[in-house]
Order: structure tokens, then C-alpha cells, then sequence
């Protein structure tokens, strides 16, 4: 299944390709990458449903080809009635995962695609919204095939799902899953998409479709009102950075787990050299992981209540601290609560070397599962990452910032080439990240990266074990030894699953040329021009 790598001046890389598509049509007419990827992120909204949509978040990662870097924030707050009492005198222990209830946060995306434009412009991009809009438009209006990935799909949770206002009706209108080949299409969020396209974005947020926004959340009884919506927008962020040898590692800062991401590859870094694919190289990037993601979880929360500056934790005399608690042969226990995320990831790169890494999501599959009669919108459930516990890292507040899974990377090497990855996957993510970048840098091309088999330390989506679970498709060798060292092994029945992530990289060459490949996992690719 290893996916043929596409070569050309600019490229584009998404889980679906109707996705790639838009974003390589984009490319073609002289679009950069950042309308490209307005483009690819309107496109995958309308077109896999289960992982994102315009209800959801999304954080960009923009590389100029000067160097520059810019950091967009595009994830929405709680709203104004979501408070920990609201939740205590209903009964809840915990914000329920489906339905009006786990509806509790703005959804920042379509403010992100906003702040995204407006770079945009700044850097030469002339393309109309409408053009950017269209693909997606005539895709919810006209229809598109149900992709595999949502065929197979099984949501946790699922009572709770089909019992969510609109929920049956727009995506299991038979009160099943869909069958391969059937199609849908979603009439009122293509009028919504087409009145954006020409109203303007922030009317997502101000305007005709904040009210009927509004309007449909009040009436279902989420705590999201018009004012939340009035008052929000995107921000640009400073992007967190890391300096490797050979390279500068790229990713965002909180409220998203980008400081994980980055630890990861510093503490590996500390480990000392590795093999591809030994024991040294798997086993130090687990125990990496366990560092990083026990540090996040004490530490990443909304930045207007941090404890701690993230550049602190990757700090050399942080790392080396950390690095130092690793053990080279054995495993250390695994302590950290789970944390699951339905998302897509996407890049693009153009011809002058402007390179995106974008990431959206509605966190689990098809979000709150709430669909939003009068636009058609399916609304996140990013908030059910809030505690109940006033004394929690990241308590439910209104106003306050989920924690977020959400990361996009990039890293610009020291010969020039720059490299805009991601992935999928909730706690995966920043795993999944640090073994293809990796990979990359032993040696394997993108593709063979991408492809090669993966391991999640934690619990696959669905399953109830924490074990290090791996693709059927490693060395029978190196897993008895990564047992024998106290990484209890599960292997799974398939070579390519997607509980593994869909990751893509792109890289731009310093002789000017854009090599970039797309998941074999997925339902998507990469195109170029």
C-alpha cells in the first residue's frame, strides 16, 4: 500500500481527495498555500463529517519562505452558561460526550479560516472567497459518496449520539451507519457556505449566520449564545520552537498539546543515537512519550492560566532533567488518563515556498452530535476535555480555552528543506508526529515513513486495554524484546489501520521542488502542480 510520492512546483496533501483536489485547483490558478488550504479546509468539512466540520476548531502552522513563522489559534472558548454549577445541579459528574449538554464550546474554525486570509492577502493572495468556497458548496449541495473511512466508522457512545438533535436525520438517516456507496448531501449547509462566500466570514460569528447559529443552540439548550459568538475571534500566535541537530522543530503552544509533540523529539534527542527501527529507537521514543505527555497533562491548559511558560519545559537543563529519568531498557509504568480525537490534518506548499500545516477537528467523531437545523452545522464536543473539578488543570469555566489534541508541526532543516507534517489521532498525535519525522530523518523518504508500521502507547479509540498496540507488520523481533522490557505488546489484525493516524508530509527542496505523500490509512492523497 506504500502511496507514490507526487513531485512538482507546489503540492497539497489531505485525507480525502476531494479535499486535495480543491486544494491542488487552488494551486493551479495562482492561489498560495494558505488559500489552498481555506479551500481543502471548507472542502473536508462538508465531505468527512465524522472527523471535522465548520462547528469544530483549527490551528495553522505558516512558514514563509524567508522564515518567517506565524501561529493561528483558532479554537473557541466555553460559553457564558456553561459553568461546573449548570453541570452539578443537572447531576453530571462529568460533561456528557454527546448531545446539547457537551455543545458548550464557541467553534473557531471558520475565525481561523478568516485570520488565514488575511495573511493570505498580506503575502500576495489574490483569490476570491467565493472561488475558495466553491468546491465545497457544490459538494454539499449536488452530493459526494460517503467516504470508506465514515462507512466503517463505529462512534462511542452511540445511544447517546443517535439521540442528539438532528443527529439521525443528516448523517444515519436510515438509524444505521451508511453502506459503501451511498451518497448525502446537506442543502442548508450549503446555503450557509454560500452566504459566507458572500457575505464575508465573520458573518459566521456577527451576522445572518451567527443569529440563526444562535437561535438553534438556545432552542436545543446548549450553553453557547450569541454573545459567545459576537465576541470571539481568532488570534496569531507566537509558535513554540525547538532546536535539533539539523533542524528547528515548529508546533503551537497551549492550549494545544504542541509542547508534547516537542518533547517528544527533544528527551529522544537526549536519549543518544538509534538505529531505524531498533529497540533503541521505538523504546526511546515511548518513554519519551510517557515524559512528555505526564507534562502535559500537569501543565497545558487555557495560557491565561498557566503555571508554567512552555519554553521552560524545553529548556536544555528541562530536557536533560527529564532525559535523565528514562531508563535505555525498561519500560516505565504508564500513569497518564487517555485522551481520544477524531481530526483531519492537512498541507500545502506552494511554488514560492509558503508552506501551511492545518489541523480541524470537531474532537470525537460527528462532535456533540448536535446538527443545527437552520445552517446545517454539526457543533463540536471540544469542551468535554473541561473537569467538573474547580481544583482541576483545565476546570470548566466560561470563557475559559479547552485543552487541545490538536497540534500541527513543521520543522525547517538546516540545508534548506522545510517540512510541513502531522496527523490524526488525539494522545496519537504527537506520537504518530515523532515517529514519521523520525523515520524521516534516519533515513526513509516520505513515503516510506508515512508508510512504515506504527504503535500507539494507550488505548486505540474504542478499546478498553493501555498497551502499547502496534500494526501487524514490525519485526516479530524487536516486539519480544519491547515486551521483555515491560511494554506490554498488542498486535493488531490489520497492516493499516486508521486507528494509527492519517499523516501526510510535505517538503519543499531547496532547489525549489515540492515532494509531498498523504496516508495510505486515509481516504485521501497528495496532488500537485
Amino acid at each position: 500500500m506504500l502511496d507514490t510520492p507526487v513531485f512538482g512546483s507546489a503540492a497539497v496533501a489531505a485525507p480525502h481527495r476531494l479535499a486535495s483536489e480543491a486544494g491542488r485547483a487552488i494551486l493551479a490558478e495562482g492561489g498560495n498555500a494558505a488559500e489552498a488550504m481555506v479551500a481543502m479546509a471548507a472542502t473536508i468539512a462538508v465531505v468527512y463529517p465524522h472527523m471535522n466540520g465548520i462547528g469544530g476548531d483549527g490551528f495553522w502552522l505558516v512558514h514563509e519562505p524567508g522564515g518567517k513563522m506565524h501561529g493561528i489559534e483558532a479554537c473557541g472558548p466555553a460559553g457564558s452558561l456553561a459553568t461546573i454549577e449548570r453541570y452539578r445541579r443537572q447531576g453530571y459528574d462529568a460533561i456528557p460526550a454527546r448531545g446539547p449538554e457537551a455543545a458548550l464550546t464557541v467553534a473557531g474554525a471558520v475565525a481561523g479560516w478568516a485570520l488565514a486570509g488575511e495573511l493570505a492577502r498580506a503575502l500576495g493572495g489574490r483569490m476570491p472567497l467565493r472561488e475558495l468556497l466553491l468546491d465545497a458548496i457544490a459538494h454539499a449541495r449536488e452530493g459526494y459518496a460517503i467516504s470508506a473511512s465514515e462507512c466503517r466508522n463505529q462512534p462511542n457512545e452511540l445511544a447517546a449520539l443517535k439521540a442528539a438533535p438532528g443527529f439521525l436525520a443528516a448523517f444515519w438517516p436510515e438509524g444505521e451507519a451508511p453502506k459503501p456507496g451511498t451518497r448525502r448531501n446537506n442543502i442548508a449547509l450549503a446555503d450557509t457556505l454560500r452566504h459566507l462566500a458572500d457575505a464575508g466570514l465573520d458573518d459566521f460569528y456577527r451576522g445572518d449566520v451567527g443569529r440563526e447559529i444562535a437561535a438553534d443552540l438556545e432552542r436545543i439548550g446548549a450553553p453557547v449564545t450569541r454573545g459567545d459568538l459576537q465576541r470571539f475571534k481568532a488570534r496569531s500566535v507566537t509558535p513554540l520552537s525547538l532546536s535539533l541537530p539539523g533542524l528547528t522543530a515548529f508546533n503551537l503552544p497551549p492550549p494545544t498539546q504542541g509542547l508534547a509533540s516537542l518533547l517528544i523529539l527533544g528527551l529522544f534527542e537526549k536519549l543518544g543515537p538509534a538505529a531505524l527501527d531498533s529497540f533503541g529507537h521505538h523504546h526511546g521514543l515511548i518513554e519519551a512519550t510517557k515524559r512528555a505527555l505526564s507534562l502535559r497533562d500537569r501543565h497545558v491548559t487555557d495560557p491565561a492560566h498557566a503555571d508554567i511558560a512552555p519554553a521552560e519545559l524545553l529548556s536544555e537543563t528541562a530536557l536533560a532533567r527529564e532525559a535523565a529519568l528514562i531508563d535505555a531498557r525498561r519500560a516505565a509504568p504508564w500513569p497518564v488518563k487517555q485522551s481520544h480525537g477524531d481530526t483531519v490534518w492537512m498541507g500545502a506548499i506552494d511554488a514560492k515556498g509558503l508552506a501551511v500545516s492545518y489541523i480541524q477537528s470537531i474532537y470525537w467523531e460527528y462532535g456533540s452530535g448536535c446538527v443545527l437545523p437552520a445552517t446545517g452545522i454539526h457543533w463540536q464536543n471540544r469542551g468535554t476535555s473541561f473537569s467538573l473539578d474547580p481544583a482541576a488543570v483545565n476546570p470548566l469555566q466560561p470563557g475559559r480555552k479547552p485543552f487541545h489534541t490538536l497540534n500541527p508541526a513543521l520543522a525547517r532543516f538546516s540545508d534548506g528543506r522545510v517540512l510541513a507534517y502531522g496527523s490524526m489521532g488525539g494522545d496519537g498525535q504527537p506520537q504518530f508526529q515523532a515517529q514519521i519525522l523520525t523515520r524521516y530523518r534516519l533515513g526513509q523518504n516520505l513515503a516510506e515513513a508515512v508508510d512504515a508500521p506504527r504503535w500507539l502507547y494507550g488505548r486505540l479509540w474504542g478499546s478498553a486495554s493501555t498497551a502499547l498496540k502496534v500494526e501487524n507488520r514490525f519485526d516479530p523481533g524487536l516486539l519480544e524484546r519491547l515486551d521483555a522490557a515491560g511494554h506490554p505488546v498488542e498486535e493488531a489484525s490489520e497492516a493499516y489501520s486508521e486507528g494509527f493516524g492519517h499523516a501526510g508530509m510535505l517538503v519543499k527542496h531547496p532547489r525549489g521542488h515540492v515532494e509531498a505523500v498523504h496516508d495510505p490509512r486515509s481516504d485521501g492523497d497528495s496532488r500537485g502542480i
